[in-house]
């Protein structure tokens, strides 16, 4: 017996699918691969070049992270849009235009003269960052069918979870051999070979535009996840919720998405922009829910670990990074495993598996202070990642195998909103976290305080400026030597609520799926796509 193969549109074996990924998926996820690496090593690549931009263009720390935080806004205001502009247009000819706005957004950063220069393209380079992953997955998705979903996005894992830990190693290397511009014109080689490569490969689209554009659901949808997100990221600056800065853009960016929601399930509503009908499939909202409150877990915690190296330990940008690569080995080794086996025995017991070693690296990480042996800390890093390849794309595998084809662009879409704004809140939780507890620290603020008042305290000639600024403070200036312990004792509670959120997630995630997918590949429906 034969059947059509959907990624080559050749005759194959039937059951060929179930074996192992061919040539014409592997082909297809290369370029997949390639955009994913350019827009998530570029989110962490610029998250090291933060300071430097403060010296180049004289701004201050709040005024540098719109670098960060406009891209992530432009992220979050195009992602609504991509499933619908995949089903309209395309995915290869919308790839297509991601790349190149991606890639011409970073060589104008490289050649921006002025800090608002730069936010502006940053934003640019977002809103072509913002498709690049969704439709990787979709492309991937339908290229592979659902007895092979779990594999193939085991391969589009690989960028995710290795662009955290090698981006800042390549951002910090970038800016001390060269200059922070390097890091932005870096991605035209790789732009111009993916959008090559990409034009060649990508089957051509063949679609029948039938879908009206849901106006109103955008000006609801993308607005709304743009201030909720600009809000949230205020949380750090701010230090808490309870302020204006962050109130005021959150609530109105929640009612908008609220508003959206009885918008979307209209029935007179047949296509709009995110389809929340897709919840009605229990394993993809069981999946969506474990999915994001791992991302407010991981995600948030993942800032420590560069956090305590540089603060506690006294490693550079590059050191740092350098260590975090344990994890990613570890990541390494149990992905491709997990790929193949939840195509073979379902997600839910690898994604039981898989958080309940991430529970225990941060139990580990826990017991850390400032003289633990690196030996430890490492060898607790590679554990996590043992964890991490067997959970974050073993869940998304388990939405997107049971959607129907014509769906897989939307639910791709929704998968990358959940996940964005699942980082965002985590990141700022655990920044206020770290930030609260060391300000609460009385050696922490005495150090603080002295080195903002250029105040040598090893110096014996400074003794009296020690004593006073220790007595402004109501601090006993004996308390200096305990700054290192007391930091590091901060970082070891703030893993104590990773550990616990973590945990969270196995409730959820213990009602995935635990058999292989049932759906088979119509190939009559992968027409077009």
């Amino acid at each position: 017996m034969t059947c059509l193969d959907p990624a080559t549109g050749e005759l194959r074996p039937d059951g060929a699918s179930d074996d192992k990924l061919d040539r014409g998926v592997l082909v297809v996820a290369g370029v997949v691969v390639l955009g994913a690496i350019m827009s998530i090593l570029d989110i962490t690549v610029v998250s090291v070049a933060l300071d430097t931009f403060q010296s180049e263009f004289d701004a201050t720390s709040a005024q540098v992270a719109w670098t960060m935080t406009g891209y992530t806004l432009a992220l979050a205001s195009v992602i609504p849009l991509t499933g619908w502009a995949a089903d309209r247009f395309g995915t290869k000819r919308l790839y297509l235009l991601a790349v190149v706005l991606f890639t011409l957004g970073s060589v104008l950063c490289a050649m921006a003269t002025s800090l608002e220069m730069l936010v502006a393209f940053r934003v640019l380079q977002g809103l072509g960052g913002g498709m690049l992953m969704p439709l990787g997955m979709t492309i991937l998705t339908r290229a592979a069918g659902p007895e092979r979903v779990g594999r193939v996005m085991a391969v589009l894992g690989i960028p995710m979870l290795l662009g955290p830990i090698f981006g800042p190693i390549l951002g910090g290397w970038l800016i001390e051999i060269a200059s922070w511009h390097w890091i932005f014109l870096i991605n035209l080689p790789i732009g111009i070979a993916a959008l090559v490569y990409a034009a060649r490969v990508l089957p051509a689209d063949d679609v029948e535009p039938s879908e009206t554009f849901d106006l109103v659901g955008m000006l609801l949808l993308s607005p709304g996840l743009a201030a909720f997100l600009y809000g949230i990221s205020s949380i750090p600056e701010t230090g808490t919720v309870a302020d204006a800065q962050v109130l005021a853009p959150a609530i109105i960016g929640l009612l908008l998405i609220v508003a959206f929601v009885p918008w979307a399930l209209r029935p007179a509503n047949a296509h709009p922009l995110v389809d929340l009908r897709l919840f009605g499939n229990r394993d993809l909202t069981v999946a969506v829910l474990s999915l994001t409150l791992f991302g407010v877990a991981f995600f948030g915690a993942s800032l420590l670990f560069p956090l305590y190296f540089i603060q506690v330990r006294d490693e550079s940008t590059l050191s740092a990074g350098v260590l975090l690569a344990p994890q990613g080995i570890g990541a390494m080794v149990t992905m491709p495993l997990a790929g193949v086996l939840v195509d073979k025995i379902g997600p839910g017991r690898i994604v039981l598996v898989g958080l309940t070693v991430i529970t225990g690296a941060f139990a580990l990480l826990t017991q850390i202070d400032h003289e633990t042996s690196y030996l430890y800390v490492l060898g607790a890093l590679f554990v996590m990642g043992l964890g991490m390849g067997g959970t974050m794309m073993p869940l998304m595998t388990a939405a997107l195998r049971t959607l129907s084809d014509h769906t897989v662009a939307r639910g791709s879409t929704l998968l990358n909103i959940v996940q964005q704004v699942g980082a965002s809140i985590g990141t700022a939780v655990f920044s206020v976290l770290l930030t609260n507890g060391l300000r609460d620290m009385p050696s922490v603020r005495l150090g603080t305080a002295l080195s903002e008042a250029g105040v040598d305290p090893s110096d014996p000639g400074q003794a009296a400026a020690v004593a006073e600024v220790a007595g402004r403070l109501g601090v006993d200036p004996s308390t200096l030597g305990d700054v290192l312990p007391d930091m590091a004792a901060v970082f070891a509670d703030t893993f104590v609520v990773a550990a616990v959120l973590v945990g969270v997630c196995l409730v959820p995630a213990f009602f995935l799926p635990r058999k292989p997918s049932e759906r088979k590949v119509d190939p009559a429906a992968m027409v077009g796509h």
